[in-house]
């Protein structure tokens, strides 16, 4: 089924993207942001060596933090793509995971840097530094830069949505840290052009209150994918979605020990269910058969589901058999 998303790009639905398809095309996304960070980085260091302005130079060092971070986001889409084998029977998925977490690390530690950067800046000012004057080649690289890292902020959103990848989401704010900083140049670059040199203490005290918009980004990115790196629970809404199926599924009596998580892109589930104790392995099976295709109706059919049936107690199968019978 195909249809358009806001963006005017072919949706297509989730049923329809193979593993392979899905990080094919998680790739060629990250590919298309790498082709643009080396143009727009080589023109950075242009327009900050020929404008005369260190705040395009320090713009477009940091633009260079983009080729690490997409290098690693290929190489780890790339190897989480492979198929299941004989020593990893869940697949690669979890290096996807491992890639967006780096990738909020590397993103702590550019706001960080751009923190330390403007904070220095602001400081050697007050005390009577005078910043460099740019000209307007190095203001007109801070509008393209800010232009260009935006459209592959969204561009990779909307394939990350799509393809529910968290290593191009990552990626995508990466993208927009950049954007992020390159505002606060253009508004230093920008009043030191229009009212005059002392104003372009405004580029540093601009990029320091970014730093930590990029800062908070940043946390939740490498908290989340750490977090399922450790083998975290699922979020509390599919969970109750899976206790909902459990429930409600015709034949389970009861369950316990539910255990859930993410590896990569797929969802995991373990559960001990509770039969009827007079039917036969093929009865019970087929239950478990039921829960299964019902689970991943709901958590995608790449998800991993282990079922354990048992035997209902004693006083609780009789319990559910009055209950029954008080129904009918």
């Amino acid at each position: 089924m195909k249809g358009t998303d806001s963006t005017g790009n072919e949706a297509i639905s989730r049923s329809e993207e193979t593993e392979g398809t899905r990080y094919s095309r998680a790739v060629h996304v990250t590919k298309v942001g790498m082709a643009s960070n080396i143009l727009l980085t080589g023109f950075k260091f242009f327009a900050g060596i020929m404008g005369n302005s260190s705040a395009m130079v320090a713009d477009a060092v940091h633009s260079m933090s983009d080729f690490m971070t997409d290098i690693a986001v290929i190489a780890g889409l790339k190897v989480a793509g492979k198929p299941e084998d004989s020593t990893h029977n869940y697949g690669h998925g979890k290096i996807e995971t491992l890639s967006a977490a780096f990738i909020g690390l590397v993103l702590i530690a550019v706001a960080f840097g751009i923190f330390w950067g403007g904070l220095q800046k602001v400081i050697a000012f007050y005390q009577g530094e005078m910043l460099p004057a740019p000209s307007k080649i190095a203001l007109l690289a801070a509008v393209l830069s800010i232009v260009t890292k935006e459209w592959l902020y969204r561009y990779s959103m909307v394939y990350a949505r799509r393809l529910r990848s968290d290593a191009l989401t990552a990626n995508a704010w990466h993208h927009r840290s950049d954007a992020f900083s390159s505002i606060g140049t253009m508004i230093g670059i920008g009043s030191a052009i229009i009212l005059g040199g002392k104003w372009v203490v405004l580029d540093p005290i601009a990029a320091v209150i970014l730093s930590f918009f990029i800062f908070k980004v940043a946390f939740v990115i490498s908290y989340k994918n750490l977090d399922e790196l450790l083998e975290a629970s699922l979020d509390s809404a599919t969970y109750r979605s899976i206790e909902e199926i459990l429930d409600s599924t015709e034949g389970v009596l009861g369950f316990h020990e539910l255990k859930t998580r993410k590896i990569g892109n797929a969802m995991a589930a373990d559960v001990h269910i509770e039969v009827d104790r007079s039917l036969n392995i093929v009865d019970a099976h087929e239950i478990s058969v039921q829960v299964e295709k019902r689970l991943k109706k709901v958590c995608g059919q790449n998800g991993y589901f282990s079922i354990h049936v048992e035997p209902c107690p004693d006083t609780k199968h009789e319990y559910e058999k009055n209950k029954r019978q008080e129904f009918f």
